[in-house]
């Protein structure tokens, strides 16, 4: 039996791989300092480069990045130009690599958590994910399986951790137990996502008409439908502070909306009515307890106008 390489033969394979580290910024002075610091001993016995794409910032991340990795690519867009945006464009400046490395401005990279997410970029695989943990070391539910019309329905009716313990009813998984050893996943929080060559090649370039959320879903979603799987992998492990969607009315409409139009793309009309249902179910009954971000996401999604495809920025406002 193949029992892979020995040490010495994975670290020789390691050294032959530059991964292209790729992070989008915007006002992420108060963040950004923390994630650079941890790529040396995160990125331990691997070839990398840096290009960061910053959308418009007026704080000093700018400056930061020159000040603490001169060698790096910065990109500055200008303007606020969405995340997809600056991912393509962080890859398409970036230097020769041999697989891409999408950080969030507030991930903190465990040591050695690359190399292992490069030892499972296996032939099939198109994703490499960690896993994930908070600011005080408990673990986020970071797996997810393909958005459905009963999982919907079960989020709504259930509340998403009692629905995500069944398959067929929960979108998040929940069953810590799920997160204990290396699998293949539908989809899954994308502030620390590795992607091949060939999965870049075959399924680039992020839609950039998610503004902002479920741009990770619909390309990890294609990359399984070209045959290439995300892998999680535990052993791989990395910090996320995570971002503030869970209390911006602004942001948690943004992710509603984006559900929706992803899930139609996807669907026809009637499934896409029935997933939109179980959405304003959910945000209705959370609203009714007083929620100020379901009831700025509820007010959206029964309004058609808001329904249409994001154009920039303003699509964060309520």
């Amino acid at each position: 039996m193949n029992m892979g390489p020995t040490p010495a033969g994975m670290t020789m394979a390691l050294a032959e791989k530059t991964v292209a580290i790729v992070v989008v910024t915007y006002n992420s002075e108060g963040v950004l300092d923390d994630l650079l610091t941890s790529l040396h001993d995160g990125l331990k016995g691997v070839r990398w480069n840096l290009t960061v794409s910053d959308n418009g910032s007026v704080d000093g991340t700018v400056p930061m990045l020159h000040r603490r990795v001169p060698a790096a690519r910065i990109i500055e867009m200008g303007r606020n130009a969405g995340y997809a945006v600056g991912i393509n464009a962080a890859v398409r400046a970036a230097s020769p690599h041999s697989a891409i490395l999408v950080l969030n401005p507030d991930v903190r990279l465990m040591p050695g958590c690359v190399a292992e997410l490069l030892g499972a970029l296996r032939p099939g695989t198109g994703l490499v994910v960690p896993q994930l943990v908070d600011g005080q070391s408990e673990l986020i539910e970071s797996l997810r399986r393909e958005p459905t019309v009963l999982r919907a329905w079960g989020d709504a009716l259930l509340g998403a951790r009692r629905a995500g313990r069944y398959p067929v009813l929960g979108e998040v998984v929940t069953d810590r137990r799920c997160y204990e050893n290396e699998a293949v996943t539908d989809w899954a929080e994308g502030s620390t996502l590795l992607i091949s060559t060939e999965c870049w090649h075959r399924c680039a370039p992020f839609d950039e008409s998610f503004f902002l959320y479920s741009e990770e879903t619909d390309f990890a979603l294609r990359a399984r439908d070209a045959g290439l799987v995300t892998r999680y992998v535990p052993s791989a492990r990395a910090v996320h502070l995570r971002g503030d969607s869970g209390q911006s009315p602004g942001l948690w409409t943004l992710l509603m909306l984006n559900r929706v139009r992803l899930f139609r793309r996807r669907n026809g009309r009637i499934r896409t009515a029935a997933y939109w249902g179980g959405l304003v179910s959910r945000e209705a009954s959370r609203a009714v307890l007083g929620t100020a971000t379901s009831r700025a996401a509820l007010r959206a999604l029964v309004n058609p106008r808001r329904l249409r495809e994001p154009r920039g920025p303003d699509s964060v406002r309520v």
